[in-house]
């Protein structure tokens, strides 16, 4: 188990993580809990104590021979900040540290993630944002507040969420940083590379209220972005049709055709290092939209009559960006290749002969199915690099462990 350091900034929602402290330490681990003293006067420095099990402190004084304000950061495999306040985001941005909380964010090399709470006017106004995009460059995980009732009659963003969404957060994290150490990557591999991820499955509208679609749920484009920023990459997901949550410190550009797919990427590809297209892109679309509803035929002389529905192609997003970049090398460009085995060839056969038509650098090749890779939390991939014959198989496996071989390889590549 972890040695945990949770924070708890002054605001209303820290009564909320007494029931993370509860998850961590049910689940056997080591949580000191550093609270600030405007945190004390909305949950007692008995409180914590009770839930840890450790004494609370919030300056530098106390127990001064063990240095603590050094210590605590240095040991800690996972820095925890709910909430985290307006003002402990900006002493965190600039390096302030008046406190023992704000000296544990400074010594701290071990994750750290923050969870923003406050109304929503302060969570909007420019500071704070620009405090966010600082801390997400230096790979902290800011998990974006929910959206909800806050103090008073107010709502909307700026809501702590709920303590099983911070908890399952960390878990995942605190799981990939233990896996990455194991393996002897590099803390911040990808720090200072900006990337560009898509996810999800386009939807071409055919009336108002129709759309050929697929069944992408966008999370292995999601695992691929939140592991990205884990490595310390800046990561742009361009999300298609997904209801999964932004992952920690990742920019998400909702998109939801393949037109408007292809023209955030293209965007945000001007200056990326590297760019994954991971999305589910819809091959055609109807030639025609219809303004009103299609409705279904009532003659009685002719009750099977059905319009038929004239399709168009789509632009090849992949192809184009390999076409469009100004270097051999740059960005680093991988494609994914959802196949199926036929007549003509096997999955991986497909697969090859889609690496040699695209030209991107690399290829994830995965079947699928009703019920293979679509919507389910597992997959199995084989990785392709072009001019080489050497396949990377990954899985069964979930698809944040996809994620890491991806980027594995993409490393190899930098």
């Amino acid at each position: 188990m972890a040695r945990i350091v949770l924070g708890v900034g002054g605001g209303i929602a820290a009564y909320k993580v007494c029931s993370l402290l509860r998850l961590f330490t049910e689940a056997g681990h080591d949580v000191t809990v550093v609270p600030t003293e405007s945190a004390l006067r909305f949950v007692g420095a008995p409180t914590w104590e009770a839930l840890s099990g450790r004494p609370v402190h919030t300056d530098v004084w106390s127990d001064v021979p063990d240095v603590p304000h050094v210590r605590l950061g240095q040991e800690a495999e996972l820095v925890v900040v709910a909430p985290a306040t307006a003002d402990l985001l900006a002493k965190a941005a600039h390096g302030l540290a008046g406190d023992l909380l704000t000296n544990v964010l400074l010594t701290a090399r071990c994750p750290v993630v923050m969870a923003p709470a406050m109304h929503t006017e302060m969570w909007d106004h420019a500071a704070t944002q620009a405090n966010v995009s600082t801390l997400t460059e230096r790979g902290v995980h800011v998990i974006p507040p929910a959206s909800g009732r806050l103090t008073g009659v107010d709502t909307g963003p700026g809501r702590l969420p709920e303590a099983a969404e911070l908890y399952a957060v960390c878990q995942r994290i605190l799981a990939h940083a233990t896996h990455d150490h194991a393996q002897g990557r590099a803390p911040l591999p990808l720090r200072g590379r900006h990337v560009v991820v898509s996810a999800g499955g386009t939807r071409e509208p055919l009336d108002p209220v129709r759309f050929l679609g697929n069944r992408s749920s966008g999370k292995q484009g999601y695992a691929l972005a939140a592991v990205a920023a884990r490595r310390g990459a800046t990561v742009t997901l361009v999300s298609a049709n997904s209801s999964l949550p932004a992952p920690a410190g990742v920019a998400v550009l909702p998109v939801e055709t393949a037109v408007e797919l292809q023209e955030a990427v293209e965007k945000a590809a001007l200056d990326a290092d590297v760019v994954v297209m991971a999305a589910a892109v819809a091959d055609f679309r109807p030639a025609r939209y219809a303004d009103a509803k299609i409705k279904k035929s009532h003659d009685p002389d002719d009750p099977e009559r059905a319009p038929s529905i004239e399709l168009v192609r789509n632009p090849d997003i992949l192809a184009g960006l390999v076409q469009a970049r100004a270097e051999a090398t740059s960005p680093v460009i991988v494609g994914f290749a959802a196949e199926t085995g036929d007549a003509d060839g096997t999955v991986l056969d497909h697969g090859r002969a889609k690496l040699r038509r695209k030209g991107c650098d690399l290829l994830v090749v995965n079947e699928v199915g009703v019920d293979t890779t679509f919507g389910q939390d597992d997959n199995t991939v084989h990785i392709l690099r072009q001019g080489s014959s050497h396949v990377v198989d990954a899985g069964p496996a979930s698809k944040y462990d996809i994620a890491a071989a991806v980027w594995d390889a993409v490393q190899e590549i930098l």
